[in-house]
């Protein structure tokens, strides 16, 4: 090899990196999360000032830690929404340290399950099956009130997941973000049918479909009302009132208005007033339970401002990355953006809601299915997740099996098999493959400025 060749290599490479055009060897990678200011966690513009009073006390309610007194358990995952939902605010996901891993310290009667670890996601573990082989698809909490001082007399054991796990028989959930949530709620079904409706072509020819769950055949539909659900990770959840008094009682065990009753009955381990949180109509007319005032937080928590301070990126490559978002088709499920309603809170009336979702479920292959049932979702059906937001994101997909956003991207591909039919998004996928590096880089980039 000559010296010339040499030099002319090495000016190549220079020029290449003062230029930003990337190398021959150069190969896309997640920039990472980024590191500036949050740009979430606070509430919505336009709110008048009673709403941000409502908006203050519901995040209080939603960072309080609860204890034995207030209801906790007998069976729990964690005894608070904020220490769940964190990354990067309040009303987030979950933290780089994972708060489960300290309650065994405070709740003697447990042992860590081995499938939480501090640098790990915050975790819900599900049984796919019961012992006589029928679904079952429901929570089974990680932790028990036994051995707590304020639970004396409390001696239920806590679930011994390790035969599961042998089984695989076990499946994770990590929380959703919560961010923008009131504005999601407030998206009517006919934009969502419209939007669904919408590039039928482009759609069909990758192989894309997508549904509402409902029960009556239309998955995203719920049972009761037949309209469209759009909380969850499958789109089980109709409302953010539904979504709330569920994860008061499944992940703290909190009997409230909602649902009444006790996960475990056991009578030795209730040491509060059942159901533990309802509104006190004895008091004062404002006084409102908990579950009303989580989801007045959720309702006015603003959405998650984007940012241009991704690592190594510049705004070109942002931009560019935005363009081949839309044109190798993420786009057609990842909307960017739909349109609210009618709302009697002006903050909430006919606004632009950059969420980067159709909230329709997808068919997802084999590569991500769960094999968990929810309302009309089946088994290997997700609800399109909400890209803002993710640039300040750790932990990703739905059991938050990795943290590399390339990874998460490809997971989405999938051929079928026996059970469940290739995933919709492997059209889309395989024209992200083809892509050149640098372009993959650029929509990396984009993704992670949201």
């Amino acid at each position: 090899m000559s010296r010339s060749w040499l030099v002319l290599a090495a000016l190549s490479i220079l020029l290449g990196t003062l230029l930003g055009v990337p190398s021959a060897d150069f190969s896309a990678s997640d920039p990472g999360v980024r590191d500036d200011l949050p740009g979430a966690g606070g509430h919505l513009e336009g709110l008048t000032e009673r709403q941000i009073v409502f908006f203050g006390v519901g995040k209080e309610d939603f960072e309080e830690v609860e204890g034995v007194g207030d209801g906790v358990g007998p069976r729990f995952n964690f005894p608070g929404c904020g220490g769940c939902h964190s990354q990067p605010a309040t009303g987030g996901t979950s933290p780089a340290f994972n708060p489960q891993v300290d309650v065994p310290k405070f709740f003697p009667g447990n042992m860590l399950p081995s499938f939480i670890t501090a640098d790990g996601p915050v975790r819900e573990a599900r049984f796919k099956y019961r012992a006589d082989g029928t679904r079952d698809g429901g929570v089974h909490a990680l932790f028990v009130i036994s051995g707590h001082p304020d639970a004396s007399g409390c001696e239920i054991k806590q679930e011994d997941f390790e035969p599961h796990l042998a089984r695989n028989n076990v499946i994770f959930r990590i929380p959703t973000p919560a961010f923008g949530a009131g504005l999601i709620e407030q998206i009517p079904d006919s934009v969502i049918l419209a939007n669904r409706d919408a590039n039928v072509i482009a759609k069909r020819s990758l192989g894309i479909g997508g549904r509402p769950n409902r029960i009556s055949g239309d998955p995203n539909n719920n049972g009761n009302d037949g309209t469209i659900a759009r909380f969850g990770w499958k789109a089980q959840n109709k409302s953010l009132l539904l979504f709330s008094g569920e994860a008061y009682n499944v992940e703290m065990g909190i009997t409230n208005e909602l649902f009444q009753t006790e996960r475990d009955e056991t009578p030795s381990c209730q040491f509060a007033q059942v159901p533990n949180d309802v509104t006190d109509t004895e008091t004062q007319p404002t006084a409102i339970s908990a579950i009303e005032n989580f989801a007045f937080f959720m309702r006015f928590l603003a959405p998650p401002a984007p940012s241009n301070a991704v690592q190594g990126a510049s705004p070109s490559s942002i931009a560019a990355g935005g363009a081949l978002f839309e044109a190798v088709g993420c786009a057609l499920c990842h909307t960017p953006a739909l349109r609210t309603g009618d709302s009697v809170v002006e903050a909430l009336r006919y606004k632009d809601v950059t969420l980067f979702s159709d909230l329709l479920v997808h068919n997802m292959g084999p590569g991500l299915a769960d094999d968990i049932m929810q309302g009309g979702a089946g088994p290997d059906e997700f609800r399109t997740a909400p890209l803002w937001g993710l640039g300040q994101r750790i932990f990703f997909l739905h059991d938050g099996r990795t943290a590399d956003l390339l990874e998460a991207i490809q997971a989405h591909r999938s051929a079928g098999n026996w059970r469940f039919p290739a995933s919709e998004a492997n059209g889309v996928i395989n024209r992200f493959n083809h892509l050149r590096e640098s372009e993959k880089q650029d929509i990396l980039n984009f993704l992670r400025s949201l």
